[in-house]
């Protein structure tokens, strides 16, 4: 392949990594709208859309191994290339992460507990994945390390809001209806794995940066 037609392949892989994660993030979104509005037909649309990011994801991993076993890249080119293979894997499973939201959306039939964060802890960790992105993009190795450091402060509201849910559980007394310990156990455990979903969905972001420093700079300080 000349030198021109691999350098708009490298172009091309950054551009449709770009474009992955804007989809991840656009569907992350609406999972979490429909779990703050138990919207059961925009969580079937996430659920239901899955499979497209799956397809983009395994083209594009395709593309990363055409280009390793066809070009071998070697210094920048091959820790972009490694470092490509390995965000899209964090951005498929960010996507499984919004189709578990939509999933526990579709099971829902009340309101969050307003007292839980749950959409500071969203707002973040979709913060955070924004943000990971545009390190990827602008090349931005000073971002990727604020990105990392940001990600304590979602541990915390994570580990706070997951203490209010156990505590409320432990101090409420269900009287009168046979069903209502259930009923409150399945909530308990239903917004104990949101949170969860979206810690997790925080430190993919987090990965991203990681692997986007080690790209720009040759670093692997966050990766480790």
């Amino acid at each position: 392949m000349p030198r021109r037609e691999y350098q708009e392949s490298l172009d091309e892989l950054r551009l449709d990594v770009q474009q992955l994660g804007e989809l991840v993030l656009e569907r992350l979104d609406r999972s979490r709208s429909a779990l703050e509005h138990t919207d059961t037909e925009t969580a079937k649309s996430v659920i239901e859309g899955d499979e497209e990011i799956n397809q983009r994801y395994l083209e594009l991993e395709s593309a990363c191994i055409d280009l390793f076993a066809l070009q071998q890249p070697v210094a920048s080119d091959l820790r972009f290339v490694a470092a490509s293979f390995k965000i899209i894997t964090d951005l498929e499973r960010i996507g499984d992460l919004a189709v578990n939201l939509a999933r526990y959306a579709r099971t829902r039939d009340r309101p969050l507990d307003p007292d839980v964060a749950i959409d500071t802890i969203g707002e973040e960790a979709r913060s955070l994945l924004a943000r990971s992105l545009t390190a990827y993009g602008d090349e931005d190795a000073a971002a990727c390390r604020r990105i990392a450091a940001d990600d304590d402060g979602i541990d915390a509201l994570c580990q706070r809001a997951s203490e209010s849910v156990t505590r409320d559980l432990i101090e409420r007394r269900v009287e009168g209806d046979p069903w209502a310990i259930e009923r409150l156990l399945d909530d308990v455990s239903r917004v104990l794995l949101t949170i969860r979903d979206l810690e997790r969905a925080a430190d993919h972001a987090v990965n991203i940066a990681a692997r986007t420093l080690y790209m720009v700079d040759g670093d692997p300080e966050l990766i480790y």
